[in-house]
């Protein structure tokens, strides 16, 4: 049996449920975003089985991202676990069916305990759903599951709920890439992010004065292999940058390239960045100015060192 179209159809169908679950959102994700970004205690996901391993996933990506979640076994709750959540403290419960009695038995409890209760449920008529501040509807219409049983596209779409509010809540807070490499310091994107402009630069800066002929230029463009040199004036001032592209310029814009030098055809000034700047701040300038290189400058302005995109690509792909 071929389960080529049989897979094809499986996907267009959860990507068929999504889309529904999409038009469904509305106000309530705007309250629910901001009563977790404004919480002084921490974001507690609840649940049970197959639901609760996606609770776990969720519980997991907002942890890592700045939003301070634990997860909590519903079960377990009512066996001691609810010694770990605290009034302060924000219960997202989540259920399809909203009337799992492990997850309705603990919702006298949470309450007991003075932490406000949401849910995320498929069925926003439930008990779970009456007894919940705030209600994300995660209903889907079909299983993929040919029984109907199997929680197959009702776990795809509560997985992308807790990806909206992992997303949300990155873009509310403002994170940034240096702040998800401090949740993650011991792996290699960590170690990445968390990595400065002076580990990766090369300190051998090329270098050509303005008055150094045009051939020469070439030499120490090409020798250097980093598509760029730093033009210096006799007093040993960086003054500007001649890159391949204003060399190909120079070719084509004069007929006699023989006694041009390189203040005939140099970029005034150059793109500069701080040595303790994080990789990551490198790599953000070099985007916005579509540009391969950087200089490097210490506090009195002077040129230690170049930072290439090919030095950075290298750190993040090493070999072995």
């Amino acid at each position: 049996m071929d389960f080529i179209q049989r897979s094809q159809e499986i996907i267009q169908q959860e990507i068929g449920e999504l889309q529904k679950l999409a038009d469904k959102i509305g106000s309530e994700i705007n309250e629910v975003i901001e009563m977790i970004y404004l919480c002084k205690g921490k974001l507690v996901i609840l649940g049970i089985g197959k639901t609760g391993i996606i609770g776990h996933k969720i519980a997991a990506s907002l942890a890592s991202t700045g939003t301070p979640t634990i997860f909590v076994n519903a079960s377990e709750a009512m066996h001691g676990d609810l010694g770990m959540i605290g009034s302060e403290d924000i219960a997202l419960l989540i259920s399809n069916s909203g009337s799992s009695s492990e997850i309705i038995n603990v919702i006298a409890p949470l309450k007991k305990i003075g932490c406000r209760v949401i849910c995320m449920t498929g069925n926003v008529r439930s008990p779970l759903a009456m007894e919940s501040e705030l209600v994300l509807n995660v209903g889907v219409e079909k299983e993929a599951c040919p029984l109907g049983l199997a929680p197959t596209t009702s776990t795809t779409a509560t997985l992308v709920m807790g990806d909206v509010l992992t997303i949300c809540l990155m873009e509310r807070r403002n994170f940034k890439a240096e702040n998800y490499a401090l949740y993650h310091p011991g792996g290699a994107l960590g170690r990445q992010l968390l990595s400065r402009v002076k580990d990766e630069m090369i300190t051998e800066v090329p270098k050509v004065y303005l008055d150094t002929l045009f051939k020469d230029v070439i030499y120490e463009v090409s020798n250097r292999r980093l598509g760029m040199t730093i033009v210096y004036d006799r007093d040993e001032n960086a003054v500007g940058v001649i890159t391949d592209g204003d060399i190909r310029r120079a070719i084509q814009k004069f007929e006699d390239i023989k006694h041009l030098t390189a203040t005939d055809f140099m970029t005034l000034g150059f793109k500069k960045i701080a040595p303790d700047e994080l990789l990551t701040e490198a790599l953000e300038m070099m985007d916005l100015n579509k540009i391969t290189t950087l200089a490097v400058v210490d506090s009195r302005n002077e040129v230690i060192g170049i930072l290439s995109i090919h030095n950075i690509i290298d750190f993040r792909n090493p070999v072995g």
